[in-house]
């Protein structure tokens, strides 16, 4: 071998890009399709478009789960798919399948996509992105008349800002208590998914064993600041927090707000209060990435001139370690339970079903993205998911990887979340060459 073949060899090894199948599937895989790009003005153009469903007066987004907006957006998105020759399904927990056949149909399918629903007053991007993203896939190969060794499928899963429901019911980790959990569109899980076309009373059908999917993938924007700060084009996503909820239920005694003495209170929402601020000490007490939100709150009997008797809270610990969020938790009971104490109140705490566990992406897939990423002259870094993203629960039954693009002020959830043309074109494009090098490798 000649000192400069065996240079370029040894650099490609570097970056993993030998590791689903070895040079000579990158060379085919250059020669096949490293030429091909997606259609990035067709991409942000139908960002916007889905946007219109759920859409309010004042230009904030509405599309919950199982609302009346988030079934129109999936009849609008299903039109697309059948017009790319998806003839797209709806599995008993109601996501959205659509088919492309292969060259050898007994080879397992290469997945990939995302979500179109949205937490409510959310953003255009979060989730609508990789499902977008993975319909232009299809779409360029079928231009470019390109028949993939797999066969592919591209997923659309339910209510994931719910819970991530879709994909839990997917890998078999929905309960009957999961079912009856209400939602934010104020149907149970299981009234919603029948709402959206699913059959909740058969959802154990929509199960994927493991090894039934080849691979796993999603684009998404990162939905927090580090890639924009770094001025870095593409993350690969090492691991997913896991995301534990708990109801806070607060019991004190209701009484008149001008005839019963400071002394003499059983205040529920000081005690509350209390409670948010050690929930914040608690999770700043040890070193590490974990976070912890005290994000609603419910005061009853909720007047000026009431001594509050009872408060709701909900609870919520992120952290790529179980364990930790677990020891986390015990830690906010031992507090809770001295506040409880002195304030004469009661405190209890209610874990709550459809949680998400840690979950660690594929290094191989990781590999292969970092480096079909720097193949097309993007700057890349290795990082970890704060958010919880379907990937997660695919990852339980196949190996699964994430691609970040930068979100403008590191900013999601909100009607301001933003990313940028050519960054979503940038991501497609990566998701589109991992699969194709995914496909000639094994």
């Amino acid at each position: 071998m000649q000192r400069r073949q065996f240079i370029q060899n040894a650099s490609l090894t570097a970056l993993g890009i030998a590791t689903f199948g070895g040079i000579k599937a990158v060379t085919r895989s250059a020669a096949s399709g490293n030429a091909l790009r997606v259609n990035g003005k067709r991409i942000e153009s139908r960002i916007f478009e889905l946007a219109k469903f759920g859409m309010d007066a004042n230009g904030h987004g509405t599309r919950v789960a199982f609302t009346q907006a988030d079934i129109e957006g999936r009849a609008w998105f299903i039109a697309l798919m059948k017009k790319a020759g998806l003839n797209p399904t709806i599995d008993t927990a109601g996501n959205i399948i659509g088919k492309r056949k292969g060259k050898n149909n007994a080879l397992k399918p290469i997945a990939f996509g995302s979500h179109i629903d949205m937490v409510p007053d959310g953003g255009n991007y979060d989730g609508t992105l990789g499902s977008i993203g993975a319909l232009e896939v299809i779409e360029i190969l079928n231009e470019q008349n390109i028949m993939t060794e797999h066969p592919l499928e591209l997923i659309i899963f339910s209510n994931e800002e719910g819970g991530t429901i879709g994909s839990k019911a997917m890998v078999g980790d929905i309960t009957k208590e999961g079912l009856q959990q209400r939602s934010q569109s104020g149907l149970t899980m299981g009234e919603g998914i029948r709402a959206i076309g699913g059959n909740p009373d058969d959802i154990q059908s929509c199960i994927r064993k493991k090894g039934d999917i080849h691979a796993w993938l999603e684009l998404h924007i990162e939905q927090g600041g580090i890639l924009e700060k770094e001025n870095i084009q593409i993350g690969v996503v090492e691991g997913i927090v896991g995301i534990v909820h708990w109801e806070i239920i607060v019991e004190g005694f209701s009484n008149h707000a001008g005839a019963t003495q400071m002394n003499m209170r059983q205040d529920a929402l000081l005690a509350a209060s209390k409670l948010v601020i050690a929930v914040n000490e608690v999770i700043n007490s040890v070193k590490g990435t974990q976070v912890g939100t005290v994000g609603k709150i419910s005061v009853l009997p909720g007047a000026y001139n009431v001594i509050p008797g009872k408060v709701q809270m909900g609870l919520e610990i992120r952290d790529l370690s179980a364990d930790k969020i677990d020891m986390l938790f015990k830690e906010i009971e031992r507090r809770a339970a001295l506040i409880a104490k002195a304030s004469k109140t009661n405190i209890r705490f209610e874990r709550q079903a459809n949680e998400s566990k840690p979950a660690l992406t594929d290094k191989k897939l990781q590999q292969t993205i970092n480096a079909t990423a720097k193949s097309l002259g993007f700057s890349t870094k290795f990082m970890q998911s704060g958010a919880g993203h379907d990937t997660q629960h695919m990852s339980s039954i196949a190996p699964a990887a994430m691609i970040f693009i930068p979100s403008v002020g590191g900013i999601s959830h909100s009607p301001k979340e933003f990313s940028k043309a050519i960054d979503m074109e940038n991501g497609a494009n990566v998701l589109m060459q991992t699969i194709l090098f995914i496909d000639k490798s094994n």
